[in-house]
């Protein structure tokens, strides 16, 4: 049966290992601040350069020409039903669909880094944005 000492001993131990948790943390110094933004800026480049050219499809086609500065992609509002697909999807998921239909051009997977580009660059061009997973 526990005791009120165990009780005690046992909540001390627990804030201890938070405290040690807290101590462990990563730092971040204001120069790696600065290096991870500029990572960040330079994959928004390529995510840029990659919406303003027909080489991601294969009818000349760009994801420029029908949303100049990535405007109506609301990456803010995903996941969310995509009546296109018959779904709830994630953005990468749209970003495949606008591949294959009207640039007929082929998928990305999730994690290939053009992809990671694209989202980048069009979630970029929404900040600022409030966040609506699910709106239309």
């Amino acid at each position: 049966m526990l005791t009120f000492k165990t009780m005690i001993k046992g909540l001390v131990c627990i804030c201890l290992a938070s405290s040690i948790n807290l101590a462990l943390a990563d730092e971040f110094t204001q120069e790696d601040e600065q290096r991870w933004q500029q990572q960040f800026m330079d994959v928004v480049k390529q995510g840029r350069a990659l919406w303003t050219s027909p080489t991601l499809g294969s009818n000349g086609v760009a994801c420029a020409q029908c949303h100049p500065n990535a405007a109506n992609t609301h990456p803010e509002t995903y996941p969310k039903f995509q009546k296109q697909i018959g779904k709830v999807i994630p953005l990468w998921e749209m970003i495949n669909w606008c591949l294959r239909n009207p640039l007929e051009g082929q998928p990305l997977a999730a994690d290939d880094p053009k992809m990671i580009a694209i989202q980048a660059y069009v979630t970029y061009e929404r900040r600022g944005v409030k966040l609506e997973p699910g709106q239309h």
